[in-house]
């Protein structure tokens, strides 16, 4: 059975993070069995991992080319391991597949995290009576659980990533020969050439996109979302609308909406912005012999934002991701908000590191396609494209129950619309909001508090964002910390 992802990209931690990897210079059962078990168990729900036998590892990087196996002693490593993995308990079998690569043959083991978790292994596989422990990840290490990381993967093990559970409404006809195979060729893998021929059934078993008993099987709903032509015909709700408001009254709106497959829901989306949306001017400087070009907004940030919205979002929650285009700001919202386990100080430290992931084969999908990257690197992407834009800071909207999330990207200050003058209302919220920063710096939480709110709104940020624009308000570093806190100008200028 072929491995669907490519094996260049896998060994050179293209798709894959490095802490889902293990590369072993041979074939040492305890390890083996013992890595197979942690993989499987999956603590941190982020999709299991892979072990390559035959490749050296330095300094956490793959020695290549490969030292590779004997191509006399693979047969025997196979049924080995077949045996082997009867000291996993529950039963678990990974899967594996021989590669000829860079001269020499390696085997490549794909294991993804298991639905009869939590799983135990013999600590020693050549002992019948062995004890058996719980192995788990921890970075890139192979550890014996400890007692509360024992409740911890118990508690995990509870709940089955949504992505990863099989539809009962749904049968495995609706899953789609072509798709499949589109995406097995998209990312390079051998099983594509593989497939030639065969039928949708059992790519999808090579695929692990399916799951039950042989008379009853059901495809799992990442299958679903991403390899039938109509996935709200079982998700109502999954898709992404684009609303274009040029004007507050909203004449002239467009809307666009992209269903289907989610991966071309966010490739066409994303095709639609940077054609539709995505504006570049060109300034000449008189110092300067290179002219400098801005974009209203940075493509990359939007991109990675949009990307972690279909990545992230809960498709049992009857609510499309929607993209709201104004004259000042891109606002992305998807449902619900960030994991509990951020808190706010960490999005305004901009420390966005999740304890669990709800949907972790759509990420993996999502990876291979070079959709999105690592996890945890969709936020910083953002920010480092706006700053080398020259653009304002993200702003991030939620409610106390997590229940939505709403990410506002400002537009370029030189893309802001001339301003037309602003009613009593407006001007009284403004010099409020200027009051409370006379006399200490505050960060955004801070300042909402200060105003009588209990969270940040989207009008206190778009205020924020345009006092920012306009020098009335500046961003500067706390003292300790990474957080940011806003200053008034008229400290040092007077009122």
């Amino acid at each position: 059975m072929a491995i669907p992802v490519n094996i260049d990209d896998l060994l050179n931690n293209r798709i894959v993070e490095s802490m889902r990897i293990e590369l072993k210079a041979g074939f040492n059962p305890n390890p083996v069995i013992h890595t197979i078990c942690a993989f499987a168990n999956d603590i941190d729900n982020i999709g299991g991992g892979y072990l390559v036998l035959g490749v050296e590892e330095q300094d956490g990087m793959p020695v290549l080319p490969p030292k590779g196996i004997p191509q006399n002693e693979i047969d025997g490593i196979l049924k080995r391991l077949i045996g082997l993995c009867h000291c996993i308990e529950p039963l678990y079998y990974p899967v594996a597949e021989p590669v000829f690569f860079q001269g020499a043959h390696i085997i490549v083991i794909w294991v993804p995290g298991g639905h009869g978790r939590p799983y135990k292994a013999s600590k020693d596989v050549f002992s019948a009576g062995s004890a058996k422990l719980y192995y788990i990840r921890r970075l890139s290490s192979t550890v014996i659980a400890s007692p509360n990381e024992e409740k911890e993967l118990f508690y995990v093990s509870t709940d089955i990533p949504f992505d990863d559970r099989p539809n009962l409404l749904a049968s495995v006809d609706e899953l789609d020969l072509g798709l499949m195979r589109d995406h097995l060729s998209r990312v390079g893998s051998n099983l594509y050439e593989q497939s030639e021929g065969r039928e949708a059934l059992a790519i999808a078993r090579d695929m692990q996109l399916v799951a039950g008993p042989p008379e009853d099987l059901h495809p799992l709903n990442v299958g679903i979302l991403m390899f039938t032509e109509h996935p709200e015909r079982f998700f109502r709700y999954a898709r992404i609308e684009v609303v274009s408001l040029p004007d507050p009254t909203g004449q002239g709106m467009t809307e666009m909406t992209f269903t289907g497959p989610i991966q071309r829901q966010l490739r066409d989306a994303l095709a639609y912005i940077k054609n539709s949306v995505i504006e570049t001017r060109v300034e000449k400087l008189p110092d300067k012999a290179e002219a400098t070009r801005t974009f209203n907004y940075p493509y990359a940030a939007i991109e990675e934002i949009l990307a972690n919205a279909v990545y992230h979002r809960s498709y049992q929650v009857n609510e499309p991701i929607t993209v709201r285009i104004t004259p000042e700001a891109i606002e992305i919202t998807s449902f619900p908000g960030f994991d509990r386990s951020i808190t706010r100080e960490d999005i305004e430290e901009r420390r966005f590191r999740a304890r669990s992931y709800r949907n972790r084969r759509i990420g993996d999908f999502l990876k291979e396609l070079r959709l999105i990257e690592g996890r945890n690197t969709g936020f910083p992407t953002a920010y480092r494209a706006l700053e080398e834009n020259g653009s304002g800071e993200l702003d991030f909207d939620t409610d106390e129950t997590r229940g939505y999330l709403s990410v506002t990207i400002p537009v370029h200050p030189n893309f802001l619309p001339k301003a037309t003058g602003g009613d009593a209302k407006a001007a009284a919220y403004t010099d409020a909001l200027l009051d409370a920063l006379e006399n200490e710096d505050l960060t955004l939480t801070q300042l909402a508090h200060a105003l009588g709110y209990r969270s940040i709104s989207k009008k206190l940020s778009d205020t924020v964002n345009a006092l920012v624009v306009q020098g009335r308000i500046e961003r500067i570093p706390a003292a300790i910390g990474s957080a940011v806190l806003l200053r008034s100008a008229r400290k040092d200028s007077g009122r």
